[in-house]
């Protein structure tokens, strides 16, 4: 555990690494973590999968065939072994008959990196595929309509809303009006958006940060009203609207993204839908070069804290600015060890977040998943915080 805390380098590397003073190991079967300061989220961070920093891996196997070899046919713990990958075609796994929690009831798993959802649905169709990860739109409708075929859903930990950057822009913009922005939350049917997109299984919201989290607050979202939104704009002084430059949603995701700015394009605020690469997208998002509209989404773990952290604060990694006192706020509540205080510390940023309109929450997406005919358990929304099927060693196929 010492070796894989300390060889981590992933998204908290920096944070976790200025924050644990020492790694001690108390005996064969403990280890302790000494910390620079009172730090609440330690386990949020480490033991969770908001980072994958507690993966333990073999330390003398790494030291023995190297980091590359490692990389190439990595060893772990799991219900499965890797047997091949071919990077962004296919993972094998076989079942790892010793795992302590239970022997895998499916011997072999093929996991397939298939971009488009057509194609996806096709394999489902013809039994090339048993599971069909992210059925939207009319491909989820197509497979509710299909008897051989059911449909999995799960709400988990994420959100979908827009990002207005130019809002912290020191020249004049649009988006530094509050109205302008409240506008665009009025200006979205979240329903119909939610009933064309995932059939209507989605939980609207009014809020970041998702309700399944520790330390969210429900927060209703703002109803559809294009005719307030209108109104609000011209007292903005934008009577007919202005053209925001581009609308970038995170790839893969364009039908969704085209129907929201439509909505918008409605009250007469203008935009070209940007369709990006998934690794440029994000890597732009981070060094904030995307300008106009953000169509963003988050299904990472943790809390609340580390949502907000990662796209409200000031220095979050998503965040082109911030408020002195949410930040203020923020630095309070990572420090505090009463629950009910920290909780109330978040509950006021996240009533800031809303009152200020920072974001244009859309909703909690229901993630749609297709099921063949083999199968008799999918481990979908077994845990509710994942989308996909968790864990891997209660998936099962229907005896011939």
């Amino acid at each position: 555990m010492k070796f894989s805390f300390h060889r981590y380098r992933g998204t908290a590397a920096k944070l976790l690494h200025e924050r644990v003073k020492a790694v001690e190991i108390v005996d064969p079967h403990r280890v302790r973590f000494v910390l620079h300061a009172p730090w609440p989220d330690f386990l949020a961070f480490y033991a969770t999968p908001a980072t994958g920093a507690a993966w333990v891996v073999p330390k003398k196997h790494i030291e023995k065939v190297g980091e590359e070899a490692f990389k190439k046919h990595p060893v772990g713990l799991g219900p499965y072994r890797f047997v091949r990958m071919t990077p962004g075609v296919e993972l094998v796994l076989e079942a790892n008959e010793q795992y302590w929690r239970k022997k895998p009831p499916v011997r072999r798993l093929v996991i397939k990196g298939v971009p488009d959802r057509t194609t996806r649905l096709a394999m489902l169709k013809t039994g090339e595929a048993d599971i069909g990860y992210l059925m939207i739109g009319v491909e989820a409708e197509t497979v509710k309509a299909d008897p051989k075929l059911r449909l999995a859903q799960v709400i988990s930990s994420a959100a979908w809303w827009l990002d207005f950057p130019e809002q912290w822009d020191k020249t004049k913009s649009p988006w530094q009006d509050r109205r302008v922005r409240l506008a665009v939350n009025l200006a979205i049917d979240k329903q119909a958006v939610n009933q064309a997109e995932r059939l209507g299984f989605s939980r609207l919201t009014g809020s970041i940060i998702p309700s399944v989290m520790d330390f969210a607050l429900r927060i209703e979202p703002h109803p559809y009203d294009p005719t307030h939104a209108r109104r609000l704009l011209a007292e903005a002084g934008y009577p007919n609207g202005f053209d925001a430059g581009d609308f970038t949603p995170v790839p893969p995701f364009t039908s969704f993204a085209e129907a929201v700015a439509n909505y918008l394009t409605a009250i007469g605020i203008r935009s070209r839908v940007r369709s990006m690469e998934r690794a440029t997208f994000f890597e732009a998002w981070r060094t904030k070069k995307l300008t106009g509209v953000i169509m963003g989404a988050s299904a990472g773990l943790g809390n609340a804290a580390a949502r907000l952290e990662a796209f409200v604060i000031s220095t979050g990694t998503y965040a082109y600015g911030g408020y002195p006192d949410i930040d203020e706020l923020s630095r309070q509540q990572a420090l505090e060890r009463d629950r009910r205080k920290r909780e109330a510390m978040l509950h006021q940023i996240q009533k800031l977040m809303h009152e200020r309109v920072m974001h244009a929450p859309i909703f909690e997406p229901a993630t749609l998943h297709g099921v063949g005919p083999r199968v008799e358990g999918a481990a979908v929304g077994l845990n509710p915080l994942l989308y996909f099927a968790a864990p891997y060693e209660e998936m099962r196929l229907k005896r011939p």
